[in-house]
C-alpha cells in the first residue's frame, strides 16, 4: 500500500434526481493525475481514508464517494430512490462535477458488482477495470451466503446470526431480517442490523478479524450497512438475475483492460463466480490468491491489489 495522503478536495453533491440525497466525495493525489474512481462494498459499506492508498498518488488523481445512505452521506441508512440504477447515474454525476472524460474503475465485492454495471452502461467513460471478490448479485450467490453455504463454514457466527429470527422465519433469512431491519421499532431495526453486520464482518477474512467484528457494533455503521445491503439483495440487485454475466452485456465491455483480484476461501463472494465472469470474459486476468478470503485488507489481496492498479496507470490508456 502506498502512504496515508489527505485529500485536498471534499465536499458533497446532490444525488441523480434526488433532492434528498446529498453524496460525500474527496479527491487525493495529482491533480493532474490519472483519474481513477473507488467504489466501495456493501452496499452501505462507505469509504475510508485507507482506500486512498491503493494508488500511487504521483500517478492518480484519486476519487472516493459514499454511495446513497452510506458513510458520511445524507440521510443515513436512507432507502428511498436508492437503487443500482441511482447509483450509476451518480457516478456520472459526480463525473461530470469534476470534469473528467473517462476514468479508471477500482471496486470490490458490491464494488465490483457497481463497477461492471457502470462499465456495461458507460462503456465510453472507462478506462480499465480492476476487480476484487466478484459479485453479480444471483440468487445462488445470495442464497449461498445468507441461507446455506457459509453456514456450513462459520457454524458458530451463523447461529448467532440465526439468533434474532424464530425458527418459523428461517427458511428465508433475508425475507425475515428484511421485516426486523424496516420495523418502527428502532431497537428492533438495530439489533438486527448489528447480528447481519457481524455476520458479515465475521466471515470476510481467511483468519477472523476481531477488529472487524468489532465494526459490527458501531450502530450508525451496521444500520445503514445492513440496511441498505438488505434492502438490495431483496430486490434482487434491481437486475435480472445473471444480468451482468450476460453475453450482450460483456460484449459491451470485452474492450476494457480489466485485472481481477480473487480470495480463494471468499465466502462471502466464493471464487466460482469470478470464475464465471472469466468464462464469459476469457479476455480478463485473474488473479486467485492462494491464502485469503474476501477483505481487501488480506495481505495477498491487498498486495495483488496495489499492483494491478500500479499495472493500469503504467498503460497510458
Amino acid at each position: 500500500m502506498y502512504p496515508p495522503i489527505k485529500s485536498y478536495e471534499s465536499g458533497f453533491f446532490q444525488g441523480a434526481n434526488s433532492e434528498k440525497h446529498q453524496l460525500y466525495y474527496e479527491v487525493s493525489g495529482n491533480k493532474q493525475g490519472d483519474p481513477v474512481v473507488f467504489l466501495h462494498g456493501g452496499p452501505g459499506g462507505g469509504t475510508d481514508p485507507k482506500d486512498r492508498e491503493f494508488f500511487n498518488p504521483e500517478k492518480y488523481k484519486i476519487v472516493l464517494f459514499d454511495q446513497r445512505g452510506a458513510g458520511k452521506s445524507t440521510p443515513s441508512a436512507e432507502l428511498e430512490n436508492n437503487t443500482t440504477w441511482d447509483l450509476v447515474k451518480d457516478i456520472e454525476v459526480l463525473r461530470q462535477k469534476l470534469n473528467v472524460t473517462k476514468w479508471h474503475v477500482f471496486g470490490g465485492s458490491w464494488g465490483s458488482t457497481l463497477s461492471l454495471v457502470y462499465a456495461q452502461t458507460h462503456p465510453d467513460r472507462v478506462k480499465s477495470l480492476v476487480l476484487r471478490g466478484i459479485f453479480t448479485l444471483r440468487k445462488s450467490e445470495l442464497r449461498f451466503f445468507y441461507q446455506d453455504g457459509a453456514s456450513n463454514l462459520f457454524p458458530e457466527q451463523w447461529e448467532e446470526y440465526l439468533a434474532p429470527i424464530p425458527e418459523a422465519e428461517r427458511h428465508d433469512m433475508m425475507k425475515a431480517y428484511h421485516s426486523r431491519l424496516n420495523s418502527s421499532d428502532a431497537n428492533i431495526r438495530l439489533a438486527a442490523a448489528k447480528a447481519w453486520a457481524k455476520w458479515e464482518m465475521a466471515t470476510s477474512r481467511l483468519i477472523v478479524s476481531a477488529a472487524a467484528v468489532a465494526q459490527a457494533e458501531k450502530g450508525d455503521f451496521a444500520n445503514a450497512f445492513a440496511r441498505i445491503e438488505n434492502h438490495y439483495f431483496v430486490n434482487e440487485g434491481f437486475m435480472r438475475d445473471g444480468q451482468l454475466l450476460e453475453k450482450q452485456e460483456i460484449d459491451k465491455i470485452r474492450h476494457i483492460p480489466t485485472i481481477v483480484v480473487q480470495g480463494r476461501y471468499d465466502v462471502v463472494c466464493p471464487a466460482t463466480t469470478a470464475w464465471a465472469l472469466k468464462r464469459a470474459w476469457p479476455e480478463i486476468t485473474l488473479h486467485i490468491i492462494p491464502d485469503a478470503g474476501h477483505s481487501s485488507r488480506e495481505p495477498g489481496i491487498e498486495k495483488k491489489l496495489v499492483e494491478a492498479a500500479d499495472i493500469m496507470a503504467s498503460k497510458g490508456l
